[in-house]
């Protein structure tokens, strides 16, 4: 029986080969196209930048070997062992050796007045955005991915939210990117109800605690 990662792996082929444009032939275990015209492509070559979701290593050596860039949630640790199996794979493969590459780790960041302001502003927020998110999963009655956190507090525990005052979400967005050996930040400041003065001043904050200080 085919697995997932081999149906998703192949699909992934056919959309990099299908973005040099042209006609489009596959044949592998799982699909099979022949002589599909393709009258639009991108219009940076060979493709624009791609980026794989995953917190597997599998799929990250994938990325490495296809010249794709990586986005990862979950706790730095865990990340660790994902871009860890990136780069091994990177350094094996000359044909992409000279791209530079983007090690991504995405958070949910809310930045408050203080530490209490901030989690009043979350709380409600990522309960909003996961019953958003589950929506589907529960109307079909299929399992939810088993990394979701459930409720806020683990949401905190597992680091998808880092959220605090700005000096605290700060430091602890450095020490988990350092941790993660990511090099890249994909922040997500609006979710769920939260309101947009609140989101603005997260962005502000980001941009004036993070990007001008380190650059």
């Amino acid at each position: 029986m085919p697995t997932r990662l081999e149906r998703y792996l192949e699909a992934s082929e056919i959309l990099m080969e299908a973005m040099r444009g042209g006609t489009l032939s596959y044949r592998g275990q799982h699909f099979e196209l022949n002589n599909v015209p393709l009258t639009l492509r991108p219009h940076q070559r060979p493709h624009p930048l791609t980026w794989i979701a995953t917190n597997r290593a599998e799929s990250a050596r994938w990325a490495a070997a296809n010249g794709a860039n990586i986005a990862c949630v979950g706790p730095a640790p865990v990340v660790r062992k994902i871009t860890n199996a990136y780069r091994s794979e990177k350094e094996r493969n000359t044909d992409t050796n000279n791209q530079a590459s983007f090690l991504g780790l995405l958070r949910m960041i809310v930045v408050g007045q203080s530490a209490n302001h901030a989690y009043s502003l979350a709380a409600p927020a990522f309960e909003r955005w996961l019953k958003s998110f589950k929506f589907l999963y529960d109307l079909n009655a299929i399992p939810v991915p088993p990394n979701l956190p459930l409720t806020f507090d683990a949401a905190i525990e597992s680091e998808l939210c880092v959220v605090g005052t700005a000096a605290s979400v700060r430091q602890a967005l450095l020490d988990q990117l350092e941790e993660a050996g990511a090099n890249y930040l994909l922040c997500q400041v609006a979710f769920g109800d939260l309101p947009l003065d609140a989101s603005l001043y997260t962005a502000m904050t980001i941009q004036s605690e993070l990007l001008d200080r380190v650059g």
